[in-house]
């Protein structure tokens, strides 16, 4: 789908498009359909710990590469509705880069790989995220020269490869609290100057901290909260005004970390006018809870807690706590196990269930990935986007 017919579907529609985390097959499977079977456009949204180039040894979901993966999409993507995006493209967003401690000229090197097989690849959107550095820190202008570098490499390369990318930038990590209109104006203004003076199309999509974050299983953030955080503005005063500095310089709003928000938050954000959204963690949650339901319901208690020890052993839970966090041993287990599902002593406890499921004419898969499609309709209906 090219930019013009997004632009039109936005408008037509008066929606929020949706991002999706491709959290595993199931969930990617689920997207496709989605997507196929009412026709609107869905962005899956990898990031590098995800999926990556071959060269970073993929990612954790289905140990696919990002050659594997867009091949995959492709050949569930009939009518072209589901775009391959880039989520967090940029140095040290992939654990290889942190566990061997690349210095920035080396991390800028592997990210810069890592776009370049996006693009010859397919994807449509990047998100060009330079936000972090385990090493010094940085303010607005070093994270936006190191925007320039990133964004230099993709619209040259995307022009040699004859592709049309949608470009996103992000100049900071989500805190669940909101920007400030001076940050963000700045920050469009000197992205508007440098696309323009090298003659490349500017970006469409801006990450804006709209007041959401996710830690365990909920949103912490301010947006769906009663309780405002001092010294801020509420988001619903806050957010009209990123909008309208967004509609003057002809970019959309996105905003990250959407997880979880209730119902009601979530129909108001086309009435706000907020462009796109990204959830991930949620589906990953849903997917674990629904295995871990369907083994309880049909007995299979051995299989079901080999899966919860495997998840709770990963540790991959501990970057989702939040401070002197209550969560049970169970709740971690659900939290961590998206993570998990590609090793080989998870597929050989999914490939025992399924055959004991089968017996009494039950699909292990289809149950889960119809748990995951419901979670994602969720957020298609109230977005508004059918």
């Amino acid at each position: 789908m090219s930019l013009k017919k997004l632009n039109s579907f936005i408008n037509n529609k008066n929606c929020t498009l949706l991002g999706v985390g491709p959290m595993s097959v199931n969930c990617v499977d689920a997207v496709c359909e989605i997507a196929n079977e009412y026709l609107v456009p869905i962005m899956l949204i990898a990031s590098r710990r995800q999926i990556d180039s071959k060269e970073m040894c993929g990612g954790y979901v289905n140990n696919w590469n990002t050659e594997e993966f867009s091949n995959y999409v492709r050949s569930k993507n009939m009518n072209g509705m589901v775009l391959l995006s880039r989520d967090h493209g940029g140095p040290w967003q992939n654990n290889l880069e942190i566990e061997n401690k690349y210095d920035l000229k080396k991390a800028m090197s592997s990210a810069k790989e890592s776009y370049l097989t996006d693009i010859k690849s397919g994807f449509k959107i990047l998100h060009i995220d330079p936000s972090i550095d385990p090493y010094n820190d940085t303010n607005t202008d070093i994270i936006l020269e190191r925007v320039y570098e990133l964004y230099d490499f993709c619209a040259e390369q995307a022009f040699k490869n004859n592709k049309e990318i949608i470009y996103e930038i992000g100049t900071e990590e989500q805190s669940g609290s909101t920007n400030t209109p001076d940050e963000l104006e700045y920050t469009i203004e000197k992205i508007n100057v440098f696309c323009d003076k090298n003659k490349f199309k500017r970006p469409s999509f801006v990450v804006i901290q709209s007041g959401t974050r996710v830690a365990e299983m909920r949103n912490i953030g301010s947006f769906d909260s009663e309780i405002r955080i001092k010294n801020e503005l509420a988001p619903e005063i806050q957010i009209p005004r990123m909008i309208e500095i967004c509609e003057k310089n002809n970019i959309w709003m996105k905003a990250h970390n959407t997880d979880y928000i209730s119902n009601e938050a979530l129909q108001s954000h086309p009435k706000l006018g907020i462009h796109a959204v990204n959830i991930a963690p949620e589906f990953g949650v849903i997917e674990s809870q629904s295995i871990v339901k369907i083994l309880t319901e049909n007995n299979l208690l051995n299989l079901r807690d080999k899966f919860l020890e495997l998840a709770y052993e990963s540790n991959k839970w501990s970057k989702w706590m939040v401070k002197d966090s209550k969560a049970s041993n169970y709740e971690k287990s659900i939290i961590a196990g998206h993570y998990v599902f590609s090793l080989p002593e998870c597929k050989n406890i999914f490939s025992e269930a399924r055959e004991n499921l089968k017996k009494k004419n039950l699909s292990f898969d289809s149950y889960i990935k119809n748990n995951v499609k419901n979670g994602i309709m969720r957020y298609v209906v109230n977005l508004n986007i059918i």
